[in-house]
């Protein structure tokens, strides 16, 4: 493809006043539709010390259990608040994967598939992003807090890798203009002139027509009053408290302001749970991080109707050995470890497959990725079975997994 100079300069001014346009009324065009928070625990939490304790036991340690609003279903004692909200969740306790390791395993639960040298499989939330994106909406549809390595769009194209972002408590960087905005958008309409003197006539003109959407985007999104969604000001005190003074807390709280806006995926990581030397101290402490902040995100969903359309997944890439090592730790363990489900589509209040308190045999009713990606494909009310192309023109099916219905609503 070929551009003229002509051509992108219409281009250029087309976005442009397209950018002013939008500044000057964007937010109520955009109607928020189904959407997806995913809270990732970076580094493998023990389901022992979180959502499948089994005290008394050889393998349980000094985690105690407390009872929770689903008779007869215990969670580990450090997550009173979340023992009371077990009715809204499924938890699912049996989940088993052939990745043991942090990168492969992390990969398989973020795309549903095992990594491969030929093929980057998007990310659940790149698909969600990429089919559930809003018109009208001016930020990025596809967001990542607080994580080291943000999730990508793979075979989508890196337009859906995630937007990646630090603690919320810092404005985002990069969006103030070190000039007033009438000279920015002077600067702005030159680049574009030159950008199309240098594209003119050039075999690769359509690389800068992309510059030029991007820059229009980008323009656009500077003065938007939809990146309010990504800032605390203006929550009240009483809502700051209950997600905790925490970077999570604050990144659960950003997440449920940006579905609200009209983003249709978000992940919230909390890091830490690498836990192979003095696993319970550890757990211990980022028990209280994760019970209040992913309490008080469920609470909000809930009261402000959120949970008709958006599904909540919690969980890391594994879990951690039965076995307790002789430094006090848990080593990675694929068979059998849990993850909590909630929102649209979901059946809440249900607990599928049940772990061996001695760690001796295969869980009961074990769940793969593969349909674990099948049913929040189809909570989503996305075809998990559509296929994408390689650029060799190889068809990939977006997930090889089928449904479980007993999760589904």
């Amino acid at each position: 493809m070929s551009l003229t100079r002509r051509d992108l300069l219409r281009l250029a001014a087309v976005t442009l006043a397209g950018a002013r346009a939008a500044r000057a009324d964007d937010a109520p065009a955009v109607r928020p539709g189904p959407a997806l928070i995913v809270v990732r625990l970076e580094g493998g939490p023990s389901q022992l010390e979180t959502f499948d304790p089994h005290p008394g036991g050889r393998t349980g340690g000094p985690t105690q259990a407390i009872a929770t609003s689903l008779a007869g279903v215990q969670v580990a004692a450090g997550y009173p608040r979340l023992a009371e909200r077990l009715h809204r969740v499924a938890l699912v306790r049996s989940l088993v994967t052939s990745e043991g390791e942090h990168q492969r395993g992390t990969y398989l639960l973020r795309t549903g598939h095992p990594m491969s040298p030929s093929v980057t499989h998007p990310a659940l939330t790149a698909v969600a992003a990429h089919d559930l994106v809003p018109a009208g909406l001016l930020v990025p549809p596809h967001v990542a807090l607080l994580g080291r390595d943000p999730p990508r769009g793979g075979l989508l194209g890196a337009r859906w890798d995630a937007f990646a972002t630090g603690d919320p408590a810092a404005p985002l960087e990069d969006l103030a203009a070190p000039v007033g905005l009438a000279r920015l958008d002077r600067r702005l309409a030159d680049l574009a002139r030159l950008e199309a003197g240098f594209a003119a006539g050039r075999p690769r003109g359509g690389q800068a027509a992309r510059r030029a959407e991007l820059t229009g985007r980008a323009r656009a999104m500077m003065d938007s009053a939809q990146l309010a969604a990504f800032s605390l000001e203006g929550e009240p005190a009483a809502s700051r408290e209950a997600y905790g003074h925490t970077p999570f807390g604050r990144g659960c709280l950003v997440a449920r302001r940006l579905v609200e806006a009209g983003v249709p995926a978000v992940e919230v990581t909390l890091g830490g749970w690498d836990t192979h030397v003095d696993n319970f101290t550890l757990h211990a402490r980022l028990a209280e991080v994760l019970d209040r902040g992913l309490a008080a995100l469920l609470d909000d969903l809930a009261a402000r109707d959120l949970l008709r359309r958006v599904v909540v997944v919690c969980g890391g890439e594994f879990g951690r050995t039965p076995r307790i090592n002789p430094l006090d730790g848990r080593d990675h363990w694929t068979r059998g470890f849990s993850l909590l489900l909630a929102g649209r589509g979901l059946r809440p209040g249900v607990v599928v497959g049940a772990t061996d308190p001695d760690g001796e045999r295969p869980p009961a009713d074990p769940v793969t990725p593969q349909d674990l990606f099948a049913t929040l494909y189809r909570a989503l009310g996305l075809d998990g079975a559509r296929e994408l192309v390689t650029p060799e023109g190889r068809p990939v099916r977006l997930v090889e997994g089928r449904p479980l219905e007993r999760l589904l609503a």
